[in-house]
């Protein structure tokens, strides 16, 4: 083969390597990823090991497909308990934009990120490897998502006697927490609160197998905040 057969062959498969984007590179529109689900859960339902721990599990999903060099935080809500003050998810993300790993900007800003404009979905909402999760209608349907949240982002007010963020995410057994629902689909009596991604209903109870019980895999929402 001549040199010049050779060096278009070499360009035309960069070109066809170019055409695909890695999760966590940048996508067709240049920007890279800062908003993925989780693809699994640690295994100890809604005991995330606090928001810290939270934390740990986005920075290490995104560390595994290339976008560590990021600071990742779990959109996830504190309530007010012993003496600590409560936190809100929406102050924990950042700025924005966010896009997810295909390239796809689901919300320019915290604002946009919480109203009708953000661009999220089934098909939007994805996980860090870019593939979707399952949701309702699904064989197994894994869209309630944890956040401890009302629709604007702040930590949802617990009803007496009961809790919204699994005991701030240390419980694995009984308790319940706010969840959203990635694909907006359900069967929720309210329209309002089944399309909510992030304040839908409250789960059965923090472990494994209570998640399960209302279509949730304990997954979380992860933001860049930088």
């Amino acid at each position: 083969m001549t040199r010049r057969r050779v060096a278009s062959a070499t360009l035309a498969a960069v070109a066809l390597i170019g055409g695909c984007s890695a999760p966590g590179s940048p996508g067709p529109g240049g920007t890279p990823m800062g908003f993925f689900i989780t693809s699994a859960n640690p295994g100890k339902g809604g005991d995330l090991g606090g928001l810290a721990g939270a934390d740990r599990v986005c920075q290490a999903l995104a560390t595994g497909v290339g976008a560590g060099n990021r600071t990742w935080h779990a959109y996830l809500s504190n309530a007010a308990l012993n003496g600590q003050p409560a936190v809100h998810a929406r102050d924990r993300i950042g700025t924005g934009p966010w896009a997810n790993a295909k390239g796809v900007v689901i919300a320019t800003s915290v604002q946009d990120l919480h109203s009708a404009n953000a661009k999220l979905g089934k098909d939007t909402s994805l996980t860090e490897k870019g593939e979707e999760v399952s949701g309702f209608g699904d064989p197994v349907n894994r869209h309630d998502i944890l956040t401890g949240s009302r629709p604007d982002g702040t930590v949802a007010i617990p009803d007496p006697g009961k809790e919204t963020t699994c005991g701030n995410w240390t419980r694995s057994e009984g308790g319940s927490a706010i969840v959203g629902h990635h694909d907006r689909k359900g069967t929720n009596p309210d329209p309002v609160a089944n399309a909510s991604w992030n304040s839908s209903h409250g789960t059965r109870g923090c472990s494994v197998e209570q998640l399960k019980m209302s279509g949730s895999a304990g997954l979380l929402y992860c933001f860049a905040v930088n």
